[in-house]
């Protein structure tokens, strides 16, 4: 089995808020992710995915298929978006990073099928850097 990682970019702001809590239960939360204009980020995504070798391409993963379903069903809608307002998700989750990556996971496996007919490639695991110190992992 051939585990295979491909990166990609993008930039997003978002305001950490719960409406399930008051504004300085909000600030005690999220600290100074709370500021209501908000704040951004330069995010890293790391999608892992596993499969066998193809025996006719050599390949375990086909690069440009996954491209294009990351650019459609994530990059498309969070590269240079506020979080909050414009990824539907959003609307009602904070977009924390954990919530973030689990979108993320969601919206790739709604399409994975289309796209990977068959049982291979899977997808395996996700990460998501954030800031130099913080990144946030999810195995499936």
């Amino acid at each position: 089995m051939i585990h295979v990682t491909r990166r990609y970019r993008f930039s997003a702001s978002h305001r950490l808020h719960s409406s399930r809590f008051s504004d300085a239960e909000n600030i005690e939360l999220y600290g100074k992710c709370n500021n209501p204009f908000g704040h951004g980020h330069d995010y890293m995504l790391d999608i892992g995915v596993e499969g066998p070798i193809d025996p006719t391409t050599g390949l375990a993963v086909n690069v440009e298929k996954l491209d294009r379903l990351v650019q459609e069903s994530v990059l498309m809608d969070f590269d240079h978006r506020n979080l909050n307002e414009d990824v539907h998700e959003f609307a009602s989750a904070v977009p924390t990073s954990e919530n973030i990556v689990a979108a993320i996971e969601q919206r790739l496996r709604r399409r994975w099928r289309s796209v990977f007919a068959g049982d291979w490639p899977r997808l395996k695991e996700l990460r998501l850097q954030e800031t130099k110190r913080n990144r946030f992992e999810l195995r499936t």
